[in-house]
């Protein structure tokens, strides 16, 4: 549960919100319909509000929801005063034409500094992510804020450029490199292990795993993310970088075994070893953000 702190400075507040149509949006609605704030308001930009309407009516019933529709490169801006900017829109496949993910980051990012500017907000959130870091070495135990950023995907690449466009705004930023994450809402059809797995107990199929399964990855839970977010938004220093995220790493092959023992499920887990699909490590160092939540 947020501290009351948090839940006081929340109070009455309006945020505008990108990315609210993704996991990221759907699980902080889902925990304010449960945790309800008093008279807290969330506008959602959203390219196709409507479709989200007719497939998760459950999300919004939320009290002062409000959507506004558009591209998050070139949206119109809202003849309104936003007290905060939570800006987590991001492509979520990586299948894009070559560009198109860095325009949307960092096209994205710059129409959203300038929405933010012109309505007045004093806080914006930029939801970044670990891949700014690149590759983290295998004997590195958890990765820290402090390790140098050297991105590897166009997607790490760009995140890390939009914290930089972020930084100079001169706007009261604060910086939230997101790591990995498991909720209700998660995807099930894209490229993550989770969410794949959740969909294959979900089936009763077999689980595949494409690797050996002894990459490593930690997996936070989707509420743990929400309060960490607004925590961050509250109680942060304007200018300060927070990895989000769990410390305790689990292997891709025990990932799929604990996802299938909370299913109670007896499908079969498959290792497909397939060539190209190196062993990896993927876990923060946290103890910035445990501190900020104490």
């Amino acid at each position: 549960m947020l501290k009351r702190e948090i839940v006081d400075a929340l109070t009455g507040k309006r945020i505008l919100l990108t990315g609210g149509t993704g996991f990221f949006g759907k699980s902080i609605l889902d925990y304010f319909l449960r945790h309800p704030v008093p008279d807290l308001r969330f506008t959602i930009l959203a390219r196709n509000c409507g479709a989200f309407r007719e497939q998760l009516p459950e999300l919004c019933v939320l009290p002062g929801l409000e959507f506004l529709s558009g591209d998050i490169r070139h949206f119109p801006f809202p003849a309104v005063h936003f007290d905060a900017v939570l800006h987590a829109a991001a492509p979520a496949v990586t299948t894009l034409p070559p560009g198109k993910m860095r325009s949307i980051i960092m096209d994205g990012t710059r129409h959203v500094l300038a929405c933010s500017a012109e309505c007045g907000a004093e806080r914006f959130l930029f939801v970044s992510s670990g891949a700014v870091y690149g590759i983290q070495p295998p004997d590195l135990e958890r990765i820290p804020e402090e390790f140098p950023c050297r991105p590897v995907t166009e997607y790490g690449i760009a995140k890390r450029d939009a914290e930089k466009l972020c930084m100079d705004s001169g706007q009261k930023v604060f910086i939230a490199r997101c790591f990995s994450f498991i909720g209700r809402y998660l995807p099930r059809d894209l490229h993550y292990a989770a969410g794949n797995f959740l969909r294959d107990c979900e089936q009763n199929s077999p689980i595949l795993i494409r690797g050996d399964g002894s990459s490593i990855r930690s997996y936070m839970e989707a509420d743990d993310l929400v309060e960490s977010l607004f925590t961050l938004l509250v109680r942060g220093t304007p200018g300060e970088v927070c990895n989000i995220g769990s410390e305790e790493p689990v292997s891709i092959l025990e990932l799929a075994h604990r996802i299938r023992a909370q299913f109670g499920n007896k499908n079969e887990i498959r290792i497909l070893n397939e060539p190209g699909v190196g062993v990896s490590r993927y876990v923060p160092d946290v103890g910035r953000m445990r501190k900020m939540m104490e």
